[in-house]
């Protein structure tokens, strides 16, 4: 059973098993539900952020960090998609090749596989692969899809959002939504032109926001780095020790909220999916789907009619 592999620390059934779970094998789900009960020990933190502000150069040197002072590592970079594949593309896990001697370190790259928000439903269920398999720190890094890639607050305790100076008007090319998400704020590439207008511009309207900042008690730091040179990367380690505190202070009652949060989107997730697969098999599967588009196509049916009869038949519990 890979369960029990994957519990010892072995990193071959570890990549087996979430190589099945980002191609979509319902098979893993007992394996899943086994690890389960013995993750919940990882500090899982997000890097995301728009496409080209130095996501894996920062998570390179946190990874470094980390290593130094004896924590093990799992890295999850979410990829984009091959067009003719339908895998990942690499990118990111070629940009962390010097880790991949370590034995403390496991990196892998999971597809978006076209889903939208920065991640995709295999990146939680490869978050307690990694969690179980013993990981301290488990790092994901989103693909980087701008303004809707919210999606990592569900999965991370720590959300780390990075922008750099010249992106457009400054910073307002980080809108409320992503503003609300992030538990520290880093501006790389801090040696550019502007840098200081950016951190300005970030720490006033961090003053103006925070409606899930104050629920959970944290001001979040802005933090200015130079991925490439190492620079700021000691003061961004030390934050996210600091927000890892913050979370287990008061016997952890601000660790429960996050964990809280994180269980009710995933068990959305699980229950969507879990639902969809079965009305697939109401309908008869591609034919059958196919089929009910053809008619909804040619006005025969339409789509509201179909979609609550396909409910109620879910309810019913009927066969295809």
């Amino acid at each position: 059973m890979s369960a029990e592999k994957i519990l010892q620390g072995d990193v071959r059934a570890t990549a087996q098993l979430i190589r099945r779970i980002d191609d979509g094998d319902r098979q893993v789900l007992e394996d899943l539900a086994e690890l389960y009960r013995h993750s919940g020990r990882a500090h899982v933190i997000g890097f995301t952020g728009s496409p080209g502000v130095g996501k894996s150069s920062l998570v390179d040197r946190i990874v470094a960090k980390f290593r130094q002072n004896g924590k093990t590592v799992g890295v999850l970079a979410v990829d984009p998609t091959s067009p003719f594949t339908g895998g990942a593309i690499l990118g990111d896990r070629i940009r962390m090749q010097k880790h991949f001697l370590d034995e403390g370190v496991f990196i892998r790259s999971l597809a978006t596989r076209g889903k939208f928000g920065g991640l995709t439903r295999s990146t939680t269920d490869a978050i307690v692969v990694l969690d179980a398999m013993g990981k301290d720190v488990i790092i994901v890094e989103t693909v980087g899809v701008g303004q809707d890639e919210v999606d990592i607050v569900h999965s991370a305790h720590t959300t780390v959002l990075v922008t750099v100076p010249g992106m457009g008007d400054d910073i307002q090319a980080i809108k409320a939504g992503l503003m609300e998400i992030g538990d520290l704020f880093v501006v790389n590439k801090a040696d550019r032109e502007g840098a200081s207008k950016t951190l300005r511009e970030l720490r006033s309207m961090l003053q103006m926001s925070g409606e899930r900042r104050s629920t959970l008690g944290w001001e979040p730091p802005v933090i200015a780095t130079v991925a490439l040179e190492n620079d700021g990367v000691d003061e961004l380690y030390e934050a996210i020790l600091e927000h890892r505190r913050h979370l287990l202070d008061l016997g952890g009652e601000v660790l429960k909220k996050v964990e809280a949060s994180r269980i009710r989107m995933q068990l959305l997730d699980l229950l969507k999916d879990g639902l969809f697969d079965r009305a697939y098999e109401i309908v008869g599967g591609a034919e059958g789907f196919d089929a009910m588009v053809e008619d909804i196509l040619a006005r025969h049916r339409d789509p509201y009619g179909v979609s609550v009869e396909l409910v109620d038949r879910l309810l019913g519990g009927q066969s295809p």
